[in-house]
Order: C-alpha cells, then sequence, then structure tokens
C-alpha cells in the first residue's frame, strides 16, 4: 500500500506530536514506479499494527467494561477498528495528503480510499510501536491509540445497546431457513410497578435463547441477543 512521505510535511499522533516519518516510514505497492530509493513494501507493518491494535483496544474495553461477555467485547471492538472507522481516524490526521503512491492511484482518488487510509494508520500504529519499543515497549503505542480509541468507546457502546437483536436473528433465519422465529413470555415476577420478564425465543419448535428484562420487549431483545451469541460462535445451529 502507499506509503508516508516523510518527515518534511509530517502528520499527527494521537499525543500531539507531529510523528510520521518514523525509521520506518512505510512504502507501498503502488510507489514501485518512483525513483530515486528502492521502496518498502508496506503489509508488513500494516500485519503487525493491526496486531497491536487489536490488543491494545481490547485492553481499553477490558478495563472499560469490566462486567462485558466477551461477545459484547468482541462486538465492540470490531466497530471500532473496522475499516470506515479506521479510514475515518485517518482523515482527522490528514495521512492521507502523506501518502507516498502511483500517479494513477493518485489520480484515481486513493488518498481517499478507506482501504488505503485504514491500513495506513494500522502500518502507522506497527511504524510507532517498533521506533519506540526497545525504550517504552508498548507505552508510546499505547497512548496514541488511547487518545484516538478511548473518546470513540462511548459512542460504539451506545450504538451497540441499540442494536436490534430480533431484526438480526429475524435476518439470519429468514436468509438460510425462509422462516420466522417465535418469541413466548416464559415468566413474570415481581410487582406492577416492578415488573420483571422471562423471554424464550424459538424456532421449528427448538428453544435457542432466553433473556430476562424490565418489560417484555426488552426480554425478547435479550433473548434474541444470547440466540445469536449462540448461533455466532457455533455452539448451536440453528434448525437440524
Amino acid at each position: 500500500m502507499p506509503a508516508c512521505s516523510g518527515c518534511s510535511s509530517g502528520s499527527a499522533t494521537a499525543s500531539g506530536t507531529r510523528r510520521c516519518c518514523t525509521r520506518r516510514s512505510p512504502t507501498g505497492p503502488s510507489a514501485t514506479s518512483i525513483p530515486p530509493t528502492p521502496p518498502q513494501d508496506n503489509e508488513r507493518l500494516e500485519f503487525l499494527g493491526d496486531a497491536v491494535l487489536d490488543f491494545l483496544v481490547s485492553d481499553l474495553l477490558m478495563e472499560r467494561y469490566p462486567a462485558l461477555p466477551e461477545g459484547e467485547l468482541s462486538k465492540l471492538r470490531a466497530s471500532l477498528v473496522s475499516e470506515p472507522g479506521l479510514a475515518g481516524l485517518a482523515r482527522e490526521l490528514e495521512l492521507g495528503r502523506l501518502l507516498r503512491m502511483g500517479r494513477g492511484e493518485a489520480r484515481s482518488g486513493g488518498r481517499e480510499k478507506n482501504s488505503i487510509l485504514a491500513n495506513a494508520l494500522e502500518a502507522l500504529f506497527a511504524a510507532i510501536y517498533l521506533d519506540s519499543r526497545e525504550t517504552a515497549g508498548l507505552h508510546d503505542v499505547a497512548a496514541a491509540i488511547g487518545a484516538l480509541f478511548a473518546p470513540r468507546i462511548g459512542e460504539a457502546d451506545e450504538a451497540r445497546q441499540h442494536t436490534d437483536y430480533k431484526t438480526e436473528l429475524q435476518e439470519l433465519v429468514q436468509k438460510r431457513y425462509k422462516e420466522t422465529v417465535a418469541y413466548t413470555i416464559t415468566r413474570e415476577v415481581g410487582p406492577d410497578h416492578d415488573k420483571h420478564f422471562e423471554a424464550a425465543v424459538s424456532f421449528r419448535e427448538r428453544e435457542f435463547g432466553r433473556g430476562t428484562g424490565r418489560s417484555k420487549k426488552q426480554a425478547e431483545q435479550e433473548a434474541a441477543r444470547n440466540a445469536l451469541e449462540a448461533f455466532l460462535h457455533g455452539s448451536r445451529e440453528i434448525g437440524p
């Protein structure tokens, strides 16, 4: 992928310093025709940056949500490190204007492509880590990633809480089997002013998930979420 053009213009890291041209300033395949220095492919940096990013974002989420189940943590992390999300951060850091790329790629809008920007950001994280690991370990790259992602965790969590799990589950079943799921309120406990409900979701006369909540709708959403978790992690199969 394209590379950072160097220190002459610089790029902002999350810590506020102007640091783009590290010792391992990245270069990618699209810049192979540009003399005079033979380029170094950026894909290895992207590989390392992706792993470093996943690890440190996971650490942020574990610290922020000590009681959140693994499945929910995975969804939060996926939303934070998605290609559109990373590309948006890269635009905020103005990485696009610093990328060295072939003229054809640049003319076709390469500096604004989500895939290129997301990869460039991952490569930058890897370069920060490699340049500082001997003296600081993970500290410098963790500070950069923390400053960029910590403010976005709350937004991602709010979006997660508004997910319509019933719709997701129905779409999954409809796509695979052209059928519908059914919900049953299995229990109601408590006085009228503080009622709690338990719901079960079933398909082809088999129960696939249960959930509780302070309303029937909430209990059904929780049942659908639990069923989706089971399906997505392969512990249950939908139907025979």
